[in-house]
């Protein structure tokens, strides 16, 4: 295995990591200030619509850099 294989193996694994703790985090905000179940979908949503971008980013990067998917 390359060098280059694992690298992105590894960059796979992380984003996924890094997504379970942004939404665990979001999940602790939400249970520890009460926010009921409207504020917390309202806490999902726009804390969620920021960790998307993120990803959409990353996608549209790699399809128009030629990387494809």
């Amino acid at each position: 295995m390359r060098l280059a294989e694992i690298e992105a193996i590894m960059l796979n694994v992380g984003l996924f990591v890094f997504a379970g703790a942004v939404f665990f985090i979001i999940y602790d905000l939400a249970k520890k200030s009460n926010a009921g179940r409207f504020g917390t979908f309202i806490l999902f949503f726009a804390l969620g619509l920021g960790l998307a971008a993120f990803l959409i980013k990353t996608v549209v990067v790699e399809m128009i850099g030629g990387g494809g998917i």
